[in-house]
């Protein structure tokens, strides 16, 4: 009968319309995801320029913030978005947290509008803090411009002692930055949304299982790649 016919082809639409509706709510947390994976891939595809590989596998985390911008209406004022992960017991990384960058004018390319950011950091202490709330780099926990580069390694290696270190990337140019005063916050709310639980806190993302996305699967293979021990 039609009107059958007219009443499966009205559940197939709202089917298909209730599937696009979910995959837009996960959209912006995805293409997060995915814009750190891009950047970290491209932070390091130039070992004469990038982070130190030394520095990369003594990292305890790691987080990514693509395209921090300048607020004009705020004097050395930035913005970004992007996610951070912790190294595990056994080398695997962890779920991506979500985070926000703010502020942090000081180190920042003369005229830049946008810039790529990735923070090392080198233990435990100061992701307890930043999973607690707001944490200012330079003030909770010291924070440096990172050595880039080959030449670096052996400096890495036996002198660098900060617990941050901190790199940016803007018109092409590629730099260990100064970001003291700059915050970092867990965006609880990209939680929620691409966790699936409202209220879940970043210890249980970061010590949760493994989330099965096409993203967070690329960002965390990319992680291991380069952070780990050079096979012998």
């Amino acid at each position: 009968m039609w009107w059958r016919r007219l009443v499966s082809l009205l559940v197939v639409m709202a089917l298909l319309c209730g599937g696009t509706i979910g995959a837009a709510v996960a959209t912006e947390e995805d293409e997060r995801v995915t814009a750190a994976a891009d950047v970290f891939r491209e932070f390091v595809a130039i070992p004469e320029k990038g982070i130190p590989s030394a520095l990369l596998r003594n990292a305890y985390a790691i987080a990514i913030v693509p395209a921090v911008v300048k607020l004009g209406f705020v004097v050395g004022g930035r913005y970004g978005k992007g996610v951070m992960a912790v190294r595990a017991d056994r080398g695997e990384w962890s779920n991506p947290s979500f985070v926000t960058f703010e502020g942090g004018g000081v180190g920042w390319q003369a005229g830049a509008q946008s810039s790529d950011i990735i923070l090392v950091f080198k233990s435990k202490r100061s992701i307890e803090g930043i999973t607690r709330g707001k944490f200012t780099l330079g003030v909770a926990a010291a924070a440096a411009a990172g050595p880039v580069g080959r030449n670096a390694e052996a400096a890495t290696d036996l002198t660098l002692k900060g617990e941050i270190y901190s790199y940016a990337r803007s018109r092409g140019l590629f730099a260990g930055v100064s970001l003291e005063g700059a915050a970092l916050r867990i965006d609880g709310t990209a939680n929620a949304a691409f966790y699936g639980r409202k209220g879940i806190g970043a210890d249980e993302v970061l010590a949760g299982k493994r989330h099965e996305s096409i993203t967070v699967r690329r960002l965390l293979t990319l992680l291991e790649a380069h952070t780990s021990p050079p096979k012998k």
